[in-house]
């Protein structure tokens, strides 16, 4: 394979969903899972389609109890698009499917370059002969309500006809994570169907509570040979268009589909279906198509594109594909977040986490504009959030560690165990540091683009209510003489309260106190350093007395941080509960990464170990350079060097079970700094996540969009030591030797196409000419200027 393209080779159903989810193609509007297109959904195969921000609400009866679960929908599946063979003699054979007749030569591709998915085959029938099958299949990235599928038949040494149905199918259901099958899993109502003139096809709908209407609309015709008929068949949920083209050797018959899809929630349209039946009908064929939409991605490659050699750049280019599908410049144009599957499957709901945590770093550097709207995705469900921290007895703004259309707790309160098979409680509701990585969004969005107007406006009155919450949260212990946070999980996630304890969540997580701590700095910094009328104004729009504000200095320098055995406590008590044997259960089972289903099922609880299932403490290192961490610590009245943080890595990395894709690539982040002959592992282990399914079929459920984007940050700041502060690119690079050379491009306070490049102890760094200011750029040991057109080479400062 090449660095620009991804292929399967044979048919393998046993790794079908798999391939369905890494072969996703979208424009950031919307995607569709790289399904074959003979089949529906099953067993085997799970052809979805899924739009930015379509969510739909349903009731479902789950041990007993009613719950209410919101999910990204699974709109109707525009792929369809089966064949069989007619005879000379004009008998039909079979419909073909890749799992009834097995298809030989065949062959996937996804072009990276081009966002292009091919797939080849051919295959043998009975009565007629062999077909050679060639189609190839994009999401338009220029037109984002745009779609095209090209199948191009050969016969081989016979003549005959072949017989084809293109479908649109509103008869789909949620169904693509088999946990949730006991679940109400129909969303789409109303389905109608009919036809719009010759060859086109259209149907709409609407989400069952949500009333999001749907419509789409598709365009089928044939180029090469004129079919002998064409007729549309529409029936209760699924629009058919049938065609009968003849074909004989020397005489292909390419059939192109062009869909066309719009909802409700879409800019100056009068109406879905409207709209999708005018854009498919003014569309262009498959070959214009084609060439606006790889002109559209070579754009985006020329400002996001990652130089890595050998195969670990091959799979950040794959990495760096998806995300760019999932948020691309469409998206800015939305009122969506950072769903942690992407558009890719139905795993976690398309609910949004803290994923953006991950995710917003790469992004502030070469699409702003996106990132810019991810974040008014969260400043829109700030009222939400400050209403939530009132129902609780809070300040504030709390948000919801999953979020979805407005803004609501969507974590429910019982999660099952595939293992045993129950239903237990689900408290992660309680991980109130979703909070602080929105702060942290935030600031990290301003440090990198300069937009001081966000800083002040909507990113001002964000920060200010979070920090809020959080200094309304902290309770006095006088027997500490500091402040707690209680009743909180942590990163974690295993741990979510004390052995034997009827209480849910646990005390002083370290993790949660430390970034609180942090956004009471940033937001006392941030009151400080406003215009005055500016202050006047933020205060009054967040009804912020000043009066508060000293409590927010002493409550961010006496929070507490607990320690056992000279390293920091994940939580206070997490030094007494009971080491596990970690030997016996890797040699027991395949896999301990979900160690806590494991224990539940076996009647124990994770709750009793030091175990835990991803950085937590270490999370810190993640965040924060080696002197922001040392002056954070400072700042609250602890001495932190180098000694205890290296102890502190060494204790958890024996005690973590890495059930989430993103630990891998923290711990590689971390370890870069401190362990560097073991980062190289980590780095490995975080790429490899999704292309590998280390999770054990999580992939084919959806991709981990914070673990793709994680790795694409990791080159870009974490291994350069990135820091964008102070109006200035501080670089301290990392050397890896399996690494040594790398390169990116960069955009950075107006400077389009900054490039940067570290080979064998030099760093290049050239900006693009323009009227712009030079950019300053500081390392461990200078500061130089590169102006506007120039390119310096500067010799790294010796390890």
């Amino acid at each position: 394979m090449s660095e620009w393209t991804w292929e399967y080779e044979g048919y393998d159903p046993a790794a079908e969903r798999l391939r369905e989810s890494l072969c996703t193609l979208g424009n950031g509007y919307f995607a569709t899972r790289g399904a074959v297109p003979e089949c529906r959904a099953g067993l085997i195969h799970y052809p979805a389609t899924y739009a930015a921000g379509v969510y739909n609400r349903l009731e479902s009866t789950v041990a007993g109890r009613r719950v209410l679960n919101e999910d990204l929908v699974n709109l109707p599946n525009w792929l369809l698009l089966r064949f069989r063979l007619r005879s000379a003699g004009g008998a039909a054979g079979p419909w073909f499917s890749p799992d009834a007749r097995q298809p030989f030569d065949y062959r996937h591709t996804l072009d990276l370059r081009r966002g292009v998915l091919t797939r080849m085959f051919r295959y043998r029938d009975d009565e007629a002969g062999v077909l050679g099958v060639e189609q190839s299949r994009l999401v338009h990235m220029a037109d984002p309500h745009l779609a095209a599928l090209r199948t191009v038949f050969t016969a081989e040494e016979w003549s005959g006809e072949i017989e084809v149905e293109s479908v649109l199918d509103g008869g789909v259901t949620n169904s693509n994570v088999h946990r949730y099958r006991s679940l109400n899993r129909n969303h789409l109502v109303q389905v109608r169907v009919g036809a719009a003139g010759t060859g086109t096809t259209w149907l709409r709908c609407h989400t069952s509570a949500s009333d999001i209407g749907i419509g789409m609309a598709a365009r089928t015709v044939v180029s090469g040979q004129p079919p002998t008929s064409s007729e549309v068949h529409p029936s209760r949920h699924r629009a058919v268009h049938r065609l009968v083209i003849p074909i004989a050797p020397g005489r292909p018959a390419a059939v192109e589909k062009t869909v066309a899809l719009h909802t409700s929630r879409d800019l100056a349209i009068s109406d879905p279906y409207g709209a999708a039946v005018d854009r498919v009908t003014a569309a262009g064929d498959f070959s214009a198509l084609l060439d606006s939409h790889v002109a559209a991605w070579a754009r985006l490659w020329r400002r996001a594109d990652v130089q890595v050699p050998g195969e670990a750049g091959r799979v950040l280019r794959l990495h760096l594909f998806h995300v760019l599908q999932t948020l691309s410049p469409h998206t800015a144009d939305l009122d969506v977040g950072v769903p942690a599957r992407g558009l890719h499957g139905e795993a976690y709901r398309g609910h949004v986490f803290w994923d953006e945590l991950f995710v917003l770093p790469y992004l502030n550097l070469h699409l702003p504009e996106v990132s810019r709207a991810l974040l008014d995705y969260r400043h829109r469900r700030l009222p939400r959030a400050c209403r939530a921290a009132g129902e609780v007895g809070r300040a504030g703004a709390m948000y919801p560690w999953q979020s979805g259309s407005d803004g609501r707790e969507e974590t429910q309160p019982l999660h099952l165990n595939p293992r045993s098979g129950r239903w237990l409680p689900d408290n992660s509701r309680l991980q109130h540091h979703v909070g602080s990585a929105i702060a942290y969004n935030v600031w990290q969005y301003c440090e990198a683009t300069g937009d001081t107007e966000y800083l002040q406006t909507k990113g001002a009155e964000m920060l200010l209510q979070i920090a809020r919450f959080w200094a309304d949260t902290a309770e006095f212990a006088p027997e500490h003489d500091r402040y707690r946070i209680r009743g909180v999980v942590g990163p974690d996630e295993y741990h979510d309260s004390y052995p034997g304890s009827a209480r849910p969540g646990l005390d002083d997580n370290a993790y949660t106190n430390v970034t609180a701590a942090w956004v009471l700095r940033r937001a006392l910094d941030l009151v400080r350093s406003l215009p005055a009328r500016r202050r006047q104004e933020v205060l009054e729009r967040v009804e912020l007395d000043s009066g508060e504000l000293p409590k927010w200095e002493e409550i961010s320098r006496r929070l507490r941080v607990p320690f056992h055995q000279g390293v920091i406590s994940q939580f206070d008590g997490y030094g007494d509960l009971a080491e596990l044997d970690w030997k016996a259960y890797r040699a027991h089972y395949d896999s301990i990464r979900r160690l806590d289903r494991i224990l539940e099922a076996e009647g124990d609880t994770v709750n009793r170990y030091q175990a835990s299932k991803q950085a937590d403490v270490l999370m810190l290192g993640y965040l924060f350079s080696p002197a922001e961490l040392r002056d954070l610590f400072r700042h609250l009245g602890y001495d932190m060097d180098d000694e205890l943080w290296r102890g502190t890595v060494d204790y958890y990395l024996k005690r973590t079970s890495h059930g989430s894709t993103l630990s891998g690539l923290v711990h590689a982040w971390v370890l870069a700094r401190v362990r560097r002959a073991e980062a190289w592992t980590y780095c490995q282990e975080a790429l490899e996540q999704d292309v590998a399914d280390l999770q054990g079929g999580t992939t084919g459920e959806g991709i981990h969009l914070g673990a793709m984007a994680g790795t694409l940050d990791l080159v870009q700041r974490g291994l350069t030591g990135m820091e964008t502060r102070e109006d200035a690119l501080r670089l301290d690079p990392v050397p890896l030797p399996a690494l040594s050379e790398y390169g990116f491009s960069l955009r950075y306070r107006g400077h389009w196409g900054v490039g940067v490049r570290l080979r064998s102890g030099q760093l290049r760094i050239g900006v693009p000419d323009s009227e712009e200011s030079p950019i300053r750029v500081v390392l461990t040991d200078r500061a130089v200027s590169v102006a506007p057109g120039e390119t310096r080479t500067l010799l790294l400062p010796e390890d």
